[in-house]
């Protein structure tokens, strides 16, 4: 983050990041719909270049920071409409690299994915469902967005997915839990 100060004294923070060329227009939304809600919800001046280079300013360091969350939701495969849940601060995004816990080989990375997302994505529903979240599973990670107990549990799950146990193990994992989900109704 950068910290600039203007001739009229109004402090301006900037985040800087890059999404995925195929996200650029998600986040932008048909008539730029999508980017113009973000910075009305957040008072914040978001820019996109065609190659997916992002940058945030405005005055409120927190609404700063919580737009690039919600770019980061949609940069990592979750609608604009979803990201937006994360208006609500009693919710987090989580994400996992795949690529740092399993290792660089490709045809691990995809067998595993598919592990998490199961047929038809019976897997990632079940887990939503157990966990109070959402999830998305594009590229090289797995994204969560919930709660922080809820967001926990369903890391841990999808982390033991990952690395090979059972489905069934998993979703007594969850269920042994349950106590730490929290069944506020974001969905």
């Amino acid at each position: 983050m950068v910290e600039e100060e203007r001739g009229d004294s109004l402090q301006l923070f900037e985040e800087f990041l890059r999404i995925p060329e195929e996200r650029v227009a998600v986040l932008i939304g048909r008539g730029g719909k999508d980017k113009k809600e973000i910075e009305r919800k957040l008072e914040c001046k978001i820019e996109v270049s065609s190659d997916g280079e992002v940058t945030i300013r405005g005055a409120d360091p927190l609404n700063v920071m919580k737009a690039r969350e919600i770019v980061l939701a949609i940069a990592r495969g979750f609608s604009p409409e979803n990201a937006m849940k994360l208006l609500d601060l009693r919710l987090m995004l989580e994400i996992i690299n795949l690529q740092e816990l399993l290792g660089r080989n490709p045809n691990r990375i995809t067998r595993q994915k598919a592990r998490i997302i199961g047929t038809h994505g019976s897997v990632k529903k079940q887990i939503e469902h157990m966990t109070n979240t959402l999830i998305s599973v594009y590229g090289k990670t797995v994204a969560i967005i919930g709660p922080p107990s809820n967001v926990r549990v369903a890391r841990e799950a999808i982390i033991m997915l990952a690395e090979g146990a059972k489905h069934t193990t998993v979703y007594s994992f969850i269920k042994r839990n349950a106590y730490a989900i929290d069944d506020y109704p974001f969905k």
